[in-house]
């Protein structure tokens, strides 16, 4: 899969996944790739500045929990992070609608 269409909607997916519940870095690492039946392979080196620029940007929260004795960090959206998916999704219909009228254009 091309990295350039990957790294325009990954912030747009883990918003998704966060929206369904607070996950740590590994569980939504292992929820895209199960999802996406392995299309999304992300890489913990490009999950966590991700994560870390959506909390800067206030659509995220962080806090840490302990399970069984080790610390997880955990993620959760925020009301803006909600926002932001609500019109990231839009933004990705409307594109994606467009794409496939284009090449549904016979020659």
């Amino acid at each position: 899969m091309d990295k350039a269409l990957l790294s325009g909607s990954m912030g747009m997916l883990l918003l998704k996944l966060l929206s369904e519940g607070d996950k740590y870095g590994y569980e939504m690492i292992e929820e895209l790739r199960k999802q996406s039946k392995n299309v999304f392979e992300l890489k913990a080196g490009t999950l966590y500045p991700l994560l870390h620029g959506m909390e800067e940007k206030k659509m995220l929260t962080s806090y840490e929990r302990e399970v069984l004795g080790k610390t997880r960090k955990y993620y959760s959206i925020t009301k803006e992070g909600r926002r932001v998916l609500k019109q990231k999704t839009e933004e990705w219909q409307e594109y994606s609608e467009a794409v496939l009228r284009v090449l549904a254009l016979e020659g």
